[in-house]
């Protein structure tokens, strides 16, 4: 007598990822504006001040102040990639659409819920970092090949936003709880050492900037982009790694309280 084999995860992975671009291909206006805000960036600070700063100082090298921005500008376009999908849009599906619910009357179980839409955050974080890569190279602000290794890294920054993103997302209880995220995310582009260095901070603050998450995939992009790679490179990939576990365990758990409890 056969049996059917059952689905595999990464079946029911890539079919949330077709739903996911059958939803967005003639949305492609919403990935373009989450790009340009940090190219916008990257032209007026790391461009227009570039001209008053010579240099700053980035392990003991003296580096063009575009070259250290724009490695920032990389790791925050990641985040901005991952984090809106994991919030806002994981927020409508869990608590209003009720795709979550309807996915869940199929063999589709929680885990494989949390893992599609991490998978669909990193397409997303990805395209955002990869065409601010390519401005990068269009512009000469990559020296070293370490650089082909930009890719894999920016993954894991989006990586580790969507996990957390998620997660706290299923502790919201309105919209209102969103402008969180706002008040998250902005301090952490703009005092992540993104425009100047962690060394401009008083030593107890310093410590508090380089365990945040951004800071971690800061400077995780600007050791890749300069060459200048050490132990503090793998310190902030095993930062980030760590991060992503502990998002999707929670998710993976939250999701099992508010749609099978």
């Amino acid at each position: 007598m056969s049996t059917v084999a059952m689905p595999t995860p990464s079946y029911f992975v890539g079919r949330i990822l077709h739903r996911k671009y059958l939803t967005y291909r003639n949305s492609w206006i919403a990935f373009l504006t989450g790009f340009l805000e940090p190219v916008f960036y990257l032209f007026s600070i790391g461009i227009g001040v570039g001209k008053l700063i010579e240099t700053f100082p980035f392990h003991g090298h003296a580096i063009g102040y575009a070259d250290f921005v724009a490695p920032g500008m990389l790791a925050a376009a990641a985040m901005n990639g991952a984090i809106f999908d994991a919030t806002f849009n994981f927020y409508h599906h869990l608590k209003f659409d009720k795709v979550f619910v309807q996915w869940l009357s199929t063999p589709i179980t929680t885990a494989d819920i949390a893992r599609g839409e991490l998978v669909w955050t990193l397409v997303r974080g990805g395209m955002y970092s990869g065409v601010f890569l390519v401005v990068m190279l269009a512009m000469g602000l990559v020296h070293s090949w370490w650089a082909l290794l930009v890719l894999p890294g920016t993954t894991l920054i989006a990586c580790a936003f969507a996990a957390v993103g998620m997660a706290l997302t299923t502790f919201m209880r309105s919209w209102q709880d969103f402008d969180y995220v706002t008040l998250g995310t902005l301090p952490l582009m703009l005092f992540s050492a993104t425009f100047f260095p962690v060394t401009a901070f008083p030593e107890g603050l310093r410590w508090l900037v380089e365990v945040t998450p951004l800071y971690r995939g800061v400077a995780l992009m600007r050791e890749l982009c300069t060459g200048y790679v050490g132990w503090e490179s793998l310190a902030s990939v095993g930062y980030l790694l760590v991060l992503t576990g502990i998002g999707m365990a929670v998710v993976r758990r939250r999701l099992d309280v508010l749609l099978l409890g």
